[in-house]
């Protein structure tokens, strides 16, 4: 199930947020405390100052170990990285009474960061979501981990298991090529590694409700065909 729309404000209590996910793109300023996050695009550890950048149907997971505010703003897809760091936070929170006025803040102080790799989950997530691994069990080995503690501590850090985190990381790749070229639905499935157009419509179904096609047409893009 997607959660509803991001609010412009927010608290968060200590505790877990399970791993979710929203339908429409946002980010998040963190204005006090800190907590983990872990999602689609990394695991960031963040703090007052910094911005999590999330797409449409990414999901994540939140630890929160003590209150924090966080103002979330709705995002067009766009170019900006999933993760940075803003150096003004008052300018940004004094401008949210026009939030087309914030975004434009926090895009004109936007400095990107690396996210860090803190434990080989981080290096997984990162091979899942850029690349092919191989077989889970091959990856393991060469760190000298077995299958069951990899897909164990897996889970345990992004709540989701490792071939999932990797079919949804390719759903999403199918997403963007469906939003930004024009190629067939078919060679699209190719080449992000589906088995078929009934194996990656199924998968953006899933993801999205919707069918590639009408996906593809929800994003305004328009074919030559």
């Amino acid at each position: 199930m997607h959660a509803a729309a991001p609010v412009a404000r927010q608290h968060l209590s200590p505790g877990d947020l399970p791993r979710h996910r929203h339908g429409a793109a946002y980010l998040t300023l963190v204005v006090s405390g800190g907590y983990e996050e872990a999602g689609d695009r990394g695991r960031w550890r963040v703090q007052p100052g910094d911005v999590i950048v999330h797409r449409a149907f990414e999901a994540h997971l939140n630890r929160v170990r003590a209150a924090t505010g966080v103002v979330n703003l709705p995002l067009d897809e766009d170019e900006l990285p999933p993760f940075g760091r803003i150096g003004d936070l008052d300018a940004v929170v004094r401008a949210l009474a026009d939030p087309a006025e914030a975004l434009a803040r926090v895009r004109a102080q936007f400095t990107p960061l690396t996210p860090p790799v803190l434990d080989w989950p981080d290096d997984l997530a990162r091979a899942l979501g850029e690349a092919e691994p191989g077989a889970l069990g091959a990856w393991a080995r060469t760190r000298r981990l077995s299958p069951e503690h990899v897909a164990r501590g897996f889970r345990q850090v992004f709540g989701v298991a490792p071939r999932r985190f990797r079919a949804e990381a390719r759903a999403q790749a199918a997403l963007r090529d469906l939003a930004e070229t024009d190629a067939p639905l078919a060679a699209i499935a190719a080449a992000r590694g589906f088995a078929d157009q009934p194996h990656m419509t199924r998968a953006v179904a899933a993801l999205t409700g919707r069918t590639p096609g009408a996906w593809r047409r929800s994003t305004g893009f328009k074919t030559g065909a």
